[in-house]
């Protein structure tokens, strides 16, 4: 294995903070090298600094994504912080549903790896608003890795992975393909837009504001700086009585934002600081 240097791993870290906000430790040091020992034995690279010349060479980007891919954990399951997704059925959805007027809601699951939690959004979606047709409920899914954007586009998961899913759940969204696969069906997938999205280095040019936004669990590879930053551009585009989930082991200081905190890992953005 191809040992990485302390010069090359501090250049390596400063460009995936600068670009991805990614904040790799100096124990994270193995972690890389393992992941990315693969790509410079096949490609001959003699060194970490070889590979890092060809990745920011490469005019068609794909080395630079392949680097992401590789270096990003992609860590989620259905149902995840399950009372996240109790108050957005039991609390959030009847307050949108009163306020909003042209029946247009717009939720971004931001940072969706395998597509779990945005299939998730989707089965509590379709359950609260059974009459469909006056609502729009597409789901934003986005992610900076490709290879977790491919398994979320697919929708296929072992079986094993449903195991906590209410059984109406399982009969009403999935097809079993055999013994061991489930695959999402089709009419959830089209509800669930998947795109590749950097949250750091990629402008928030949306058209209108979110209602609902998740960010769980992706900030905790952020420095306080790009976390910051990340909250702040979070806030602009949340609607006036919007919602921000974050992960459980993540929070928002008092001053950092104007979020308003509702209860641990959740966030609103209050009507009356609109009006102010």
């Amino acid at each position: 294995m191809v040992e990485i240097t302390d010069g090359e791993f501090k250049q390596l870290a400063e460009y995936i903070n600068k670009n991805y906000g990614i904040f790799l430790k100096g124990e994270k040091r193995t972690l890389v090298m393992g992941r990315l020992s693969g790509i410079l034995e096949k490609n001959d690279f003699k060194s970490f600094s070889e590979y890092f010349s060809y990745v920011r060479s490469d005019p068609s980007g794909e080395a630079e994504k392949n680097l992401v891919n590789r270096i990003t954990t992609n860590y989620t399951y259905f149902m995840r912080e399950p009372s996240h997704f109790r108050y957005l059925r039991d609390a959030a959805l009847p307050n949108l549903e009163k306020s909003i007027k042209d029946r247009d809601l717009r939720v971004w699951s931001a940072g969706c790896s395998s597509g779990e939690e945005a299939y998730t959004l989707a089965f509590i979606l379709n359950d609260y608003f059974k009459d469909k047709s006056w609502w729009d409920t597409r789901i934003l899914a986005t992610d900076i890795s490709e290879k977790a954007l491919e398994t979320a586009r697919r929708g296929i998961y072992d079986s094993a992975r449903l195991a906590d899913l209410p059984p109406s759940w399982k009969l009403k969204y999935f097809k079993k393909l055999d013994e061991s696969r489930h695959e999402v069906t089709d009419g959830v997938k089209k509800q669930v837009i998947f795109a590749n999205f950097n949250l750091i280095g990629d402008p928030f040019a949306f058209k209108k504001r979110f209602h609902v936004i998740l960010c769980r669990n992706v900030m905790i590879y952020f420095d306080q700086d790009k976390k910051r930053e990340l909250i702040n551009r979070f806030y602009d585009i949340t609607a006036p009585g919007g919602y921000l989930f974050i992960g459980h082991t993540e929070s928002i200081g008092s001053r950092e934002s104007g979020y308003q905190y509702v209860m641990p890992a959740l966030y609103r953005k209050s009507w009356e600081q609109i009006r102010g």
